[in-house]
Parts: C-alpha cells; sequence; structure tokens
C-alpha cells in the first residue's frame, strides 16, 4: 500500500498549479483556396509564464501591459506554428486583441497563412510551450471545403498532416478526444483526490466510534460501485450541459468549489457524518468536477456532429481514465485493509495531506495567488 501514500505525498508537493485547469491554446483555421484565415488564442497565464507580462508585478495583467508586449508576444508565438503544403506557407499577423474563456483571459493573435497553391493537404507543426509545460496542448478546429477536422497537439504529435475536405468527426478524430479526456483525467490531480479520499473508508466500517477492516469484498465492491457511479453520472450531466452551452459557471467559482470538495471529503473520513453514503457526496461535487472537465471542449467552438462525437469520446475517455485509477486502488486496498500501514498511514495520514492540499488549493483558487 505504500505506493498509495507516495501518490498522495507526490500529489501534495507537485504543486498547486497542477490541479488547476491543464494548458490549452485554442486554433481555428478557415480554409480560402490558397490561403488561410486563423485565429490562435493563448492563455494570458501562460504567456506571462513564458515571456513575462506583469509588469508592475500586481498579478493583473491590463490590456495596456499586454498591448506593451505585442511584439514580444508574436516572437515568441510565431515561430512555434508553421504551416506546409508542398512549400511554407508564411503567416502574417492581421489582428492582436484579447478574449475571455470559461478559464480566464486569452491573447488573441489573426494571421493569414499564403501557400503558393490551393493546398490538398496541410502539415501543421505546433511546439507552443512544450518546453517549459509538457501537459500543454493545442487544440485545432480546421474547417475547409464545408467540413471541419479536429486535431490535438501534444509533444508526441506535434506535427500533423490534415487531408482537406476529408469527411467531418472521422475515427482518428474521435480515438483523440477519447485520448484527451483519459489524459485530462490522470493529470487533474483535486478530481483524483477527491475520488480516491472517497474510496478510501470503502474498506473499512466504523464500529465503537473506529475504524475496523471489512471482512467481505462484495460489500467493498458495492460501495465502491455506488461512489464512483454517482460521481461518473453527475460530472457526465454538467460536462454535457457545459460544452452544449446549456449552463456555464465562472471557471474561478468552479475551481474554488472543487477544491473545497477535496477538503470535505477527506474531513469525512475523521467525522464520518455520510458513513456509507459517500455516493451523495459523490454526486453533488461531482456536478461541480463536470464543469471543470467542460472548459477543454467548450472553447474549442465545434457544432453538429463535431461537437456530439468529441463530447462523447472525451467523455468515455474520463471515465476510462477513472476506471483505471479504481481497478488499481481497490484490490491493493482490500488486501493490505488490515495493515497498520493502510489504516494510520494511507487512511489517516493520507487524509490528512489531503486536507492541507485541499486547502491550499481553495485559499490560491479564491484569492487568486499562489501559496507554494
Amino acid at each position: 500500500m505504500r505506493w498509495l501514500l507516495w501518490l498522495c505525498l507526490g500529489l501534495v508537493w507537485s504543486g498547486p498549479a497542477l490541479a488547476h485547469k491543464p494548458s490549452d491554446s485554442y486554433l481555428q483555421f478557415t480554409v480560402q483556396e490558397n490561403r488561410i484565415l486563423g485565429q490562435w488564442d493563448v492563455a494570458l497565464r501562460d504567456l506571462d509564464y513564458a515571456i513575462g507580462l506583469d509588469s508592475d508585478n500586481n498579478g493583473a495583467i491590463t490590456w495596456g501591459e499586454l498591448r506593451r508586449q505585442e511584439a514580444a508576444v508574436l516572437a515568441y508565438a510565431q515561430p512555434r506554428l508553421q504551416l506546409t503544403s508542398g512549400g511554407a506557407c508564411p503567416v502574417s499577423p492581421t489582428g492582436f486583441l484579447v478574449d475571455n474563456h470559461t478559464d480566464g483571459a486569452y491573447a488573441v493573435l489573426r494571421f493569414t497563412a499564403t501557400c503558393a497553391e490551393v493546398p490538398a493537404a496541410l502539415k501543421i507543426s505546433y511546439r507552443l510551450f512544450f518546453d517549459l509545460d509538457p501537459q500543454h496542448r493545442g487544440l485545432l478546429n480546421l474547417k475547409a471545403d464545408g467540413q471541419t477536422q479536429t486535431a490535438i497537439f501534444s509533444p508526441a504529435q506535434a506535427e500533423q498532416t490534415l487531408t482537406l475536405g476529408a469527411k467531418t468527426a472521422g475515427p482518428a478524430q474521435f480515438l483523440g478526444f477519447v485520448g484527451e479526456g483519459i489524459w485530462h483525467i490522470w493529470i487533474g490531480f483535486d478530481h483524483i483526490l477527491f475520488l480516491l479520499t472517497l474510496l478510501l473508508p470503502a474498506v473499512l466500517v466504523r464500529q465503537g466510534g473506529k475504524w475496523v477492516p471489512v471482512s467481505e469484498f462484495p460489500f467493498v465492491f458495492q460501495d465502491v460501485l455506488k461512489v464512483v457511479t454517482a460521481f461518473t453520472v453527475a460530472h457526465s450531466i454538467t460536462l454535457s450541459l457545459a460544452t452544449l452551452g446549456v449552463v456555464q459557471l465562472p471557471s474561478r467559482w468552479v475551481e474554488s468549489v472543487i477544491a473545497f470538495s477535496v477538503v470535505l471529503a477527506a474531513l469525512n473520513n475523521f467525522f464520518p457524518l455520510l458513513g456509507t453514503r459517500r455516493w451523495l457526496m459523490a454526486f453533488g461535487f461531482g456536478l461541480i468536477h463536470g464543469f471543470g472537465f467542460a472548459s477543454v471542449l467548450a472553447d474549442l467552438n465545434l457544432l453538429g456532429t463535431d461537437l456530439l462525437l468529441a463530447l462523447v469520446g472525451f467523455n468515455l475517455g474520463v471515465e476510462a481514465g477513472q476506471l483505471v485509477i479504481v481497478a488499481l486502488f481497490l484490490p491493493l486496498a482490500f488486501i493490505t485493509r488490515e495493515s497498520w500501514f493502510y489504516r494510520r498511514v494511507a487512511f489517516l495520514g493520507g487524509s490528512g495531506l489531503v486536507v492541507g492540499m485541499g486547502l491550499v488549493w481553495l485559499v490560491e483558487r479564491l484569492f487568486d495567488f499562489t501559496v507554494i
């Protein structure tokens, strides 16, 4: 069971920023004959980390500060996006704006790329922030000949070639969003801690004011199934509603409540008011966690079938990644449930660490500053 303790310690000391929304930028290309009209939305927080935008160090980036750094932003970003079709398609900036996404302010870089001839396929090389943050992703929405294609750029897939006018929402794109869903749950440390902390008591039962090991595995499995199902159903509902634009909540509020849910889940292990009804907490706060997942798709501006398949693929990926975590946790927890290490170190010690980390995240997100 030492793996669980080290997991908790790693999640706690890996840094509060890792529990926030992963770093993404959003690309929109529209192909018109031999020209490509582009818009590239890049988070100000990422640009500030890379080149420094907050000149007075007051924690707030103003339009004036961003405007003064326009040349630096373009000099940093442009070489990290290359378009090729036969030969290079030179990129010329046409606009520099700022816009708000679900998770904060973004610089909007508009440009035109001109190819020597009408491209049948477009090779895209994307390398923004990969040297600083290997978790960064570039999400592309490309329109050509009435068809829409999507692509997700990562350090492992920094160069991709798209055949223009291909049928929309192909299997490769669907599987890409499945993989992205798996990735987002695995690096969503606040989501993982919330779920694991709710599952820690599953192999124990409260008797005479003490936690004692459960004797029957079916009882444990039933308890875990309730918690996981409640969390899955809840975040699937709000992930869908937010992605489809039916309900939108401020990102700062959502992230703060997610941090609060981590704290409450851990405190319930010390003061078990819910008993075996932890699935109620999983469902209630799972609704908020769903909004945390949704920003990836909501800001990609997909429509119709493309949006539906991206939503289904991403959600399936989240569930698959979650099931892997549960499948690793459950047998090890059951096997070691009678040990002093599990009950004292993993359960009580781990829950205490999670309370501390959740409080750090909560303070950071409420007051918008970094504690660690």
